[in-house]
């Protein structure tokens, strides 16, 4: 067999000499006994590959197609091969979420070489690990290429038991079983699962970012799955490297263990991560679905996370500029942290993620919940590259909703928290589908599942069964999706989930099989957990222990009671070896959780302290509002006073200016304060000249306090406790008779996407609204907005009258109902009454004479339709010209 070496993609021998060889077949394997092995084979009549793959004597792959055609060359066919060269890959990683900490991968990689008889060349990189085949294609064609599809297939045999994932582009179908020929013919999402013989192959794919696009699994009948890209063409400006079409091959632990998917996946962009932290949060949103737009509820549920040890509070969709930052304060001297919901068109272009991400930043939120991508597409995934990079900048964690499959992103981006791409507990999925997803989903990565749902949704399964998934699902932000009170009327279930960690050191499969059981256990530091869900009827399901190291352990259990009501898990103890079996009669969709730790004679529990932070003070001043222009000087002062009940250590306080804002005066610092003892300090902060409109309006000047708790150990968090002074920065007064549409906004809500300028709601992003049109007629300038609505302009007492023409736009294909108001101040200055109809705008004339703050609000009629795309065309001031 020939070893010529292949040059790398990218150059400049993109025509190597042509080399005779003898051989059409090509057998690889790995450097591990047991590990699969591939076979690619060249048809020398036609030109065509095919890749099979195998373990031990089993086929678990037969031959299937490869190579793929782009506008220039067809590089599936007529191929000669030009030469091989072989390598073995070495990776050493540490993940900051995911069922290991610290990886190793050692894979052999074997490039062929091949190239049709136009000289358009193919080459072909094969990877074998102990857990799989993978391979991906390059194009060394510097010019740049555009592939129109591929021949990738899978070929499995049809008599296999498949679960199959229908597709759509969220990835939140319910998964089915059936053979891999009895499929429907139809698209099928990744990662399909498989049983050949004894062994399992889990297809997906990894390392796809916006080089390229997503593709998915059609089947052709018999048990042929083809490749399909979501694009008609995807475009590389240069060389192109396709993803890894990837294989998980062995048995079942091999496969829910296997992290191939990460191993294959492009190394970390950066490599500090000491501010990214997973942590279980609290979440209002299914439970309670108009929450998040509440500040005193969301405050219910910090204080809820605090009292138990959580780490956030994600406030989804409907949170409120006017309020956050207070809630960030507010829980950040708790302890918690705030994560925030955003649809993602609100960040699809650079000018929104500078405006957005910054902002939230500064408001001291941690990370962001980015939502409804639902696209496999190149562009779609260039927009994750954007995103991600932008919020590794800022140093904001995120998390996907509405997403693609992990594709090994959170190797990539170590600040990837988790992604959803699975029909969890929103879409009130059957029992039945819960175990496949611990052999299917989660393989690839964290699954935004939102489990542990215990009153919440229409519940089928247990409450020892929803506190099993805290487990057996993994997620490095784990949303726990019940209510504060529902969790506190089962403290036994709270007492457990308190205790899990989101982020492992390990872990193993223990017993199951997809359709109906799985066993998991993971470990953090010395602890061991183990979640065990079944689904049907009731059974004993048993978690043989060895897995455990040698000695005695302590286990403590949580599981339903023997009746049949939903109600607290009880929990007991047993001292058991890693020869013991731990068996548990469950219920009709039960299951189990268990903590194991190492047994002490006199240890009672496993628990570990949660951290409770005590209550400290700061006051600031100046205490009321602060007029501020460009240039000027604000004094600020404060004054800490420590925890009564505890000292502290490693103090930190000072003056937090925002962007374009600079500050004189030293941060103070103390190596221990004692209880009750204060610390004053005094700063004088500066408006920068020329900071622009982005700092107009109502602005915070943070002064905030950081210390750490005796007991607390090497990388916790420093506390963060934080008030602010509040200064209003005074925009240029209007002068003689301006649009609306031309001001800055000092404040803006809308229902739905933002206001739009000039253009009717679009109901998404900036400027995907139409010409405003209101009966018939269509206005050049004017806003369009969403009930709910409020924009907020600064008139300085400068202006004597509004007039618009305001009604609802043309465009809704259903007619809502809404209110306009005009406030001045505050004040009603005017009130349109219920609009409930479509027609020719209504035109208005309002005083404005005295007043400083203009509102322009719209409100829903009551009918609570979500039609309400309220104009106010030709919107418009009449002010001074000085």
């Amino acid at each position: 067999m020939l070893n010529t070496v292949v040059p790398a993609i990218g150059s400049a021998a993109e025509n190597p000499p042509r080399t005779l060889i003898t051989e059409n077949s090509w057998t690889l394997t790995a450097p591990t006994a047991g590990a699969p092995s591939a076979r690619v084979e060249l048809n020398p009549s036609s030109g065509t590959l095919t890749l099979s793959a195998f373990r031990g004597v089993q086929t678990v792959l037969a031959p299937a197609a490869l190579g793929l055609r782009t506008t220039q060359a067809d590089l599936t066919r007529g191929l000669s091969p030009l030469g091989r060269s072989d390598r073995t890959v070495l990776e050493w990683y540490t993940m900051t979420t995911g069922k290991r900490r610290v990886r190793s991968a050692v894979m052999t990689e074997t490039r062929l070489a091949f190239a049709n008889a136009s000289g358009a060349r193919l080459d072909l990189l094969v990877r074998i690990s102990a857990d799989g085949v993978a391979y991906r294609y390059e194009v060394p064609d510097p010019t740049g290429v555009t592939v129109t599809s591929e021949a990738s297939a899978f070929s499995v045999p049809a008599n296999s038991t498949a679960w199959l994932l229908p597709y759509n582009a969220q990835y939140e179908q319910a998964r089915i079983e059936t053979t891999a020929g009895a499929a429907p013919p139809r698209d099928y999402g990744y990662p399909s699962l498989f049983k050949v013989g004894d062994n399992f192959v889990l297809l997906t794919e990894s390392d796809v970012d916006g080089r390229y696009a997503g593709s998915r699994l059609v089947h052709e009948g018999s048990g042929s799955y083809q490749v399909v890209l979501a694009d008609a063409q995807v475009h590389s400006s240069g060389a192109l490297r396709t993803p890894w079409r990837t294989a998980i091959i062995g048995d079942l632990a091999t496969v829910t263990e296997s992290t191939l998917v990460d191993d294959l996946a492009s190394p970390a962009r950066f490599t500090d991560t000491s501010w990214i932290r997973p942590g279980k949060s609290a979440w209002s949103w299914l439970s309670e679905n108009s929450s998040p737009g509440d500040f005193e509820r969301q405050k219910a549920y910090v204080d809820f996370a605090a009292r138990n040890g959580w780490s956030y509070v994600l406030v989804d969709e409907g949170w409120s500029s006017t309020w956050v930052p207070e809630l960030t304060r507010y829980a950040r001297a708790k302890g918690v942290d705030i994560l925030l919901w955003f649809h993602w068109t609100r960040l699809d272009t650079p000018q929104e993620r500078d405006s957005w991400l910054p902002l939230v930043q500064s408001w001291g939120v941690k990370g962001v919940k980015v939502d409804f991508m639902e696209s496999d597409s190149q562009s779609r995934y260039q927009w994750y590259d954007a995103v991600l990079e932008r919020t590794a900048q800022l140093r904001l964690m995120i998390n996907f909703h509405g997403s693609t499959i992990p594709h090994g992103l959170a190797r990539t981006w170590p600040h990837v928290m988790t992604m959803e791409a699975v029909r969890g507990a929103e879409n009130w999925p059957s029992p039945n589908t819960n175990p496949v997803q611990v052999f299917t989903r989660n393989v690839v990565g964290s699954m935004d599942y939102t489990p542990v749902t215990f009153e919440a949704t229409h519940r089928e399964t247990s409450i020892a069964h929803e506190v099993a998934l805290s487990v057996a699902y993994e997620s490095g932000w784990q949303h726990l999706a019940d209510k504060p009170e529902v969790y506190e009327r089962h403290p036994q279930a709270l007492r457990f989930l308190n205790q899990v960690p989101t982020a492992w050191d390990e872990t193993r499969f223990v017993a199951g099989n997809p359709s109906n059981e799985a066993v998991i256990a993971r470990r953090k530091g010395e602890r061991w957990f183990v979640g065990a869900i079944a689904a049907g009827e009731p059974r004993t399901v048993s978690a043989p222990l060895r897995f455990l190291g040698a000695g005695l352990w302590l286990v403590e259990v949580v599981r339903d009671d023997a009746g049949e009501q939903r109600t607290d898990v009880l929990r007991d103890r047993r001292i058991m070896s890693p020869f013991n079996t731990l068996s548990v009669n469950v219920r009709r969709h039960g299951g189990f959780a268990a903590i194991i730790c190492r047994y002490i004679p006199g240890r009672q529990t496993c628990d570990e302290p949660i951290r409770q932070i005590p209550p400290s003070e700061l006051t600031v001043t100046p205490t009321g509002p602060v007029e501020v222009e460009s240039g000027s000087f604000v004094e600020v002062s404060g004054t800490f006073t420590a925890p009564a009940s505890t000292w502290i250590r490693d103090v930190k306080f000072g003056v937090r200016p925002p962007v374009g804002w600079s500050s004189q005066g030293e941060e103070l610092t103390r190596s221990f304060m004692a209880p009750g003892e204060s610390l004053q300090g005094r700063w004088t902060v500066r408006l920068d000249p020329g900071s622009g409109n982005s700092g107009l309006g109502d602005i915070d000047l943070p002064i905030a306090a950081e210390f750490r708790l005796p007991g607390d150990a090497t990388g916790t968090p420093r506390v963060h406790v934080e008030q602010a002074v509040r200064t209003f920065v005074l925009p240029p007064a209007p002068t003689g008779s301006p649009y609306v549409s031309d001001l800055p906004f000092l404040s803006e809500t809308n229902g739905y996407g933002p206001v739009e300028r000039d253009r009717s709601n679009g109901e998404a992003a900036s400027g995907d609204g139409n010409p405003l049109t209101m009966g018939g007629v269509t206005y050049a300038r004017g806003l369009g907005t969403h009930a709910p609505s409020e924009v907020s302009i600064y008139l300085g007492r400068n202006c004597q009258s509004f007039t618009a023409d305001i009604g609802l736009d043309d465009e809704t294909t259903q007619t809502g109902s809404v209110t306009f108001k005009v406030l001045g101040d505050g004040g009603v200055l005017y009130d349109s009454g219920v609009i409930r109809s479509k027609g020719p705008a209504r035109s208005i004339s309002v005083g404005v004479s005295g007043v400083r703050m203009l509102s322009l609000q719209v409100t829903d009629g009551g009918d609570g339709k979500n039609f309400d795309h309220a104009d106010w065309a030709n919107a418009r001031l009449s002010c001074d010209e000085s």
